[in-house]
């Protein structure tokens, strides 16, 4: 819905009813598919008949229904960092019960998290926001794969590190966006050299 949305905004590109669909299907079943894909197994959103049709009428009526989730943006902005949380906490959990190691466990977590928003990108030739500075969309699932992989190591429960991974990455998103949390821009390396007398 939130992807359509997005793409709903970009008056002077004239994206068609197939095109705001296809976005809006890939920015909500994109880090699923994404995190599927580095495991090497059917994904999840094609292995059964609701996925699609259930992303494609979310798809619809965020475009439709632009100006009213507009007005409702407060709790969007919720319902997006739970949902980075939950992708995040999904993605890495599956990773290690599928026996993958903590590291790159961490990464299909975060790849999972953000790749929806990724894709939406990509397909809208944008700059992937994700990596903008002031999003912190992959800082937060960074930070709540680390929450995750230290309640494991703890001796917790899988449900007990999902839900932390789900409450860290959930909370520093949505400061992130209410103090304008940003990570430093990229900058080059300057040295000045001093000139010899």
């Amino acid at each position: 819905m939130q992807g359509a949305m997005f793409a709903a905004k970009f008056h002077d590109r004239r994206i068609d009813l197939l095109g705001v669909v296809l976005v809006g299907t890939f920015t909500g079943l994109g880090g699923s598919l994404l995190r599927d894909g580095f495991l090497n197994v059917v994904p999840a959103a094609l292995s059964n008949n609701w996925y699609l049709p259930t992303a494609v009428v979310a798809a619809l009526a965020g475009m439709l229904l632009e100006r009213l989730f507009t007005r409702l943006d407060p709790l969007v902005i919720a319902l997006d960092a739970l949902t980075v949380g939950l992708y995040a906490a999904i993605g890495m959990t599956k990773a290690l019960g599928s026996g993958m190691p903590a590291i790159p466990s961490m990464f299909v977590g975060v790849a999972a998290a953000v790749g929806g928003s990724a894709l939406r990108d990509i397909f809208l030739g944008l700059p992937i926001a994700l990596m903008q500075v002031g999003s912190l969309y992959a800082a937060a699932a960074f930070a709540g794969a680390i929450a995750l992989l230290i309640a494991v190591c703890s001796g917790g429960t899988s449900v007990l590190a999902a839900v932390l991974c789900t409450v860290v990455t959930t909370l520093l998103r949505l400061c992130a966006v209410k103090f304008g949390w940003t990570l430093p821009e990229q900058r080059s390396l300057e040295i000045k050299r001093t000139k010899r007398m």
